[in-house]
């Protein structure tokens, strides 16, 4: 009851000063709101290369890119305690024509955009395992003012953005979508896999940074959260056992979520390498040969390199029961699955990898990703 008093407390706020702004006159501007910030990122250089619209970036606290204020770009923090980078945020959202934005955000409610102003949903993920917005299995336990306030956000966007025919069925029917609404580009920060040049300097740098790494198998585990990590955060794997029977040929790389980097110990090594900080996961998936996941998006991009993948869901009853899947999660996975560090460490040995399965689930969900979706995008909004 307090929580949703505070929402609406805040909402009330944006409301009143989004119509006030709505009154002043439209910019020749664009306005990013970044959450995850990879995709913001790759669009909002081509907009800067191919328009010449005034950017703005607004970045959430979870935004894990650095924007710099440059010409014809300004930065501004979204959602934190500074009332003049709020009022200036809001100022900016009213008076834009064209918003992109990669996430959810509650704000959206309240906004009833101008008819000719065109709100882009980029989203941060290519794919999707789990189910997500009305499709989610918690929504029924929200209030109603809640689920009213996630139609009107989801009822905002003009565009959503998709690598694959497949992400378009499952946007339809999480944000309540006509056909109408889908933009078939593929998506942005994917374009990275198609520049041969880039992915070469990019392993260089790892490399060099890390020369460990050098002559050996590297092994990236990038688990998905969960929501008992806020709680009793913890990795649900031997890393021990693993350095035991692995570290004589593999390296491991530990990609971890914040809330569960923060409670756990690790020391780089010559086995560990922890790169949970690093702000571009796509980079360290080109030096990877391994990659452990579970649940989370980073199989569909990691996919276009036709890597072996294995998928480590030990909780998959449990989770599967709290979240939902979109299909059978045993029969669609690109990749062996493990519930163990004994499996794990089985699987890799005998590496009898199935790369014709990874390249079918990468034909599948990133038919449209073809290196140049960052273009598209903005040829396809701005030139309609």
């Amino acid at each position: 009851m307090a929580r949703e008093l505070i929402i609406s407390s805040y909402l009330f706020i944006c409301h009143v000063l989004f119509m006030i702004f709505k009154l002043f006159p439209q910019k020749q501007k664009t306005t990013f709101l970044a959450s995850f910030g990879d995709n913001i990122d790759y669009v909002r250089r081509a907009c800067l290369e191919l328009t010449n619209d005034q950017i703005i970036v607004l970045t959430s606290s979870s935004c894990r890119i650095s924007f710099q204020n440059i010409k014809r770009q300004t930065v501004l923090p979204f959602e934190d305690y500074n009332i003049v980078h709020f009022i200036r945020a809001i100022y900016h959202l009213a008076t834009s024509k064209v918003i992109f934005l990669d996430n959810y955000f509650g704000c959206l409610s309240v906004m009833r955009f101008k008819h000719n102003v065109k709100c882009v949903q980029l989203w941060h993920a290519a794919g999707a395992i789990k189910k997500f917005g009305l499709k989610d299995p918690s929504i029924k336990n929200r209030t109603k003012s809640a689920q009213k306030r996630f139609y009107n956000v989801y009822n905002r966007f003009d565009y959503v953005v998709v690598g694959s025919e497949k992400m378009s069925n499952i946007f339809k029917e999480s944000f309540n979508l006509s056909n109408n609404s889908i933009v078939r580009t593929g998506i942005p920060r994917t374009d990275f896999f198609f520049d041969q040049e880039k992915i070469t300097k990019t392993k260089v740098k790892l490399l060099k940074q890390y020369p460990i790494a050098k002559n050996k198998k590297i092994i990236l585990y990038a688990p998905t959260f969960r929501n008992d990590d806020l709680i009793q955060a913890s990795v649900q794997l031997d890393i021990n056992r693993l350095s035991q029977e692995l570290k004589d040929s593999h390296i491991l790389i530990l990609k971890l979520h914040p809330a569960v980097r923060k409670h756990c110990k690790f020391i780089n090594n010559e086995f560990i390498i922890d790169a949970s900080n690093a702000v571009n996961v796509n980079e360290w998936l080109t030096i990877t040969d391994i990659l452990i996941t579970d649940y989370s998006s980073i199989p569909f991009e990691f996919s276009i390199l036709k890597k072996p993948m294995i998928f480590y869901s030990y909780d998959l009853k449990a989770y599967q029961k709290e979240r939902g899947f979109w299909e059978d999660y045993r029969q669609n996975v690109p990749g062996p699955i493990a519930s163990n560090t004994s499996d794990i460490i089985r699987i890799i040995k005998e590496n009898t990898f199935d790369l014709e399965k990874v390249r079918l689930f990468s034909e599948k969900w990133n038919e449209y990703s073809t290196g140049d979706s960052s273009q598209k995008i903005i040829q396809f909004i701005y030139n309609q």
